[in-house]
C-alpha cells in the first residue's frame, strides 16, 4: 500500500542551501532595520545585535544538523521531539504548526507580497483579499505535483532575491555621496529593555532556518547535505543581513534610519533614483514568493510524519502515486492557510503563538544533550560543536526571548498556552485510535 511507501530523496546540497536562505529572508531585512534603528541608535551596536542574534541562530542551525544528521527523517521537530519527549510533546508541536505558526506564517508572507503587488500594479479591485490566497493556491499546485518542481521555484526565486539584495547593496557602496557612517556608540541613549526589543526584531528576521529539517528524508546524503546546508545557509544569511546593515547606514544617517519604516527603498531611491523603488518592491515581491514557497515545500512533512505514527488524519501519511509528494498533507496545509490569508485572522494568531516556536526550539536543541545521554552509541556523522556549552547557551537565549515575549505579551501569551493545550484532548483522540487501529 502507498502510505508505506516513503518519500524519495530527491533534493541535492544546492537545493537544500537555497531552502535555508530563501525561507529566512522574507520582507524582514528590508523592514526591520528602520525599527531596530529606533531602538538602538548606535550603529557599532545595532550591528553587534545583528552578530549576536546571527550567531546565536547559527548555533540552533548546528544543533539541528546534529539531529538532522542522526534522524534523517522527514517531519524534522516533531521526529526531534518525539524522540527525546515522547509522542505528546512531538503532537502538540505539529498542532501548533498546523493551527497557527506555519499556516499562518504563509499567510503572512502572503499578504505581504499583495502589498507589494499592489504597489507596481496600482488599482486592481479587491486585490489585497484575493492575491493572498491565490499565490499560497498556486505554490501549494506547484508543490502538489513533486518535490522537485517546489525545489526549482525554490532555486529561483532564492537566486533572484540575493541577486536584488546584491544590486541594492552594491548600489549603497557605489555611491558618490559621502558616506553616512556614525561608529560612536551613544551608550547613553541605550537601554537593557530596547537592545532586548531590537533583539527581539532581529531574532524574528533570521527565523525559518529550521524548516529544511522538515525535509530531512528527502534530501539525498543527508548525513552530509543537512550540516552543510544549515552551517552555511545560515553563515549566508548572517553576511547578506551584514552587508544590507552597512549599506543602509552608509546612506542613511542612523537618525533618518530610525525614522523610515522603508529603509531599503529609501536607500534605492537615493542610489538609483526613480528605479530604486521599483527594484525593492519587486526584490521584497520575489522575496516574499520565496519564503512562501519554502514553507510550503517543507511544513506539510511535519504533518505527513504524525499522520504515520497515527496520531494525525490517516490520509496525511499518504503517498502521491505518480507525484510521490504527501499530497493531502501538502492539500490540507494550503487550504488552511488560504483561508487564514483571506480572513485576515492570521494576525491575531500569531501575536498568540509566537513565543510557542521558540520553546519548541529551545527543548528541540536541548534534545541533543538528552539523546546523547539516551543514545550514545547512536551514529552521528556530525557533532555539534562546542558541545554541551553551544546548545545550553542557544536554550538559555531562547528562554529569555519566550520570557521577554511573554511579559511585553501577557494576554496574548496566555491565549497561544490555550491554543496548545487544545491539542491535549485531540492527542488522546487519535492515541486512542491508533491503538484501536493496532489491536483489529
Amino acid at each position: 500500500m502507498s502510505a508505506m511507501k516513503d518519500l524519495p530523496r530527491r533534493l541535492g546540497l544546492f537545493d537544500c542551501v537555497c531552502l535555508v536562505i530563501g525561507t529566512v529572508i522574507g520582507a524582514g531585512i528590508f523592514l526591520v532595520p528602520g525599527v531596530i534603528a529606533k531602538d538602538l541608535p548606535s550603529l557599532p551596536l545595532m550591528l553587534a545585535v545583528w552578530v549576536v542574534t546571527g550567531a546565536l541562530s547559527f548555533l540552533g542551525a548546528l544543533a539541528y544538523a546534529e539531529l538532522g544528521a542522526m534522524l534523517p527523517e522527514s517531519g524534522g521537530q516533531y521526529v526531534y521531539l518525539r524522540e527525546a519527549y515522547g509522542p505528546l510533546s512531538a503532537f502538540l508541536c505539529g498542532w501548533s504548526f498546523l493551527l497557527v505558526i506555519q499556516s499562518g506564517s504563509i499567510a503572512a508572507v502572503s499578504v505581504g507580497f499583495s502589498i507589494y503587488l499592489s504597489y507596481l500594479i496600482p488599482g486592481v479591485p479587491g486585490l489585497r483579499f484575493w492575491a493572498p490566497p491565490l499565490l499560497i493556491l498556486i505554490l501549494t499546485a506547484v508543490n502538489y505535483r513533486g518535490v522537485r518542481a517546489g525545489a526549482l521555484v525554490q532555486n529561483i526565486f532564492t537566486a533572484l532575491k540575493v541577486l536584488g539584495l546584491m544590486l541594492l547593496i552594491g548600489s549603497a557602496f557605489s555611491s558618490s555621496a559621502p558616506a553616512a557612517w556614525d561608529w560612536s556608540l551613544h551608550a547613553e541613549a541605550i537601554s537593557m529593555k530596547s537592545a532586548g526589543l531590537a533583539a527581539l526584531g532581529c531574532f524574528l528576521a533570521y527565523d525559518g532556518w529550521h524548516a529544511i529539517a522538515f525535509v530531512a528524508g528527502e534530501v539525498q546524503n543527508p548525513k552530509r547535505n543537512l550540516p552543510l546546508a544549515l552551517g552555511g545557509g545560515v553563515a549566508a544569511v548572517i553576511a547578506i543581513y551584514l552587508l544590507a546593515n552597512v549599506a543602509y547606514t552608509r546612506v542613511l544617517p542612523m537618525a533618518e534610519l530610525a525614522a523610515t519604516s522603508r529603509p531599503a527603498a529609501v536607500t534605492a531611491e537615493r542610489t538609483l533614483g526613480t528605479l530604486g523603488a521599483g527594484l525593492v518592491a519587486w526584490t521584497i515581491l520575489i522575496s516574499t514568493i520565496g519564503a512562501a514557497n519554502g514553507s510550503i515545500l517543507t511544513a506539510p512533512r511535519i504533518y505527513f510524519a504524525q499522520a504515520r505514527d497515527g496520531l494525525f488524519f490517516e490520509r496525511l501519511g499518504r503517498i502521491h502515486p505518480r507525484f510521490e509528494t504527501p499530497s493531502f498533507a501538502i492539500l490540507a496545509q494550503g487550504v488552511w492557510a488560504a483561508v487564514l490569508a483571506a480572513s485576515g485572522s492570521y494576525e491575531v494568531l500569531i501575536a498568540y503563538v509566537l513565543f510557542i516556536s521558540w520553546i519548541i526550539h529551545a527543548m528541540c536543541v536541548f534534545s541533543v544533550l538528552i539523546l546523547r545521554r539516551r543514545r550514545p552509541d547512536a551514529v552521528r556523522p556530525y557533532r555539534l560543536w562546542g558541545y554541551p556549552v553551544t546548545p545550553l547557551l542557544f536554550v538559555a537565549f531562547a528562554i529569555w526571548f519566550v520570557m521577554t515575549t511573554m511579559l511585553e505579551r501577557p494576554l496574548s501569551s496566555v491565549g497561544g498556552m490555550v491554543l496548545v493545550a487544545s491539542g491535549v484532548p485531540a492527542y488522546y483522540v487519535w492515541r486512542r485510535k491508533a491503538a484501536k487501529a493496532s489491536r483489529a
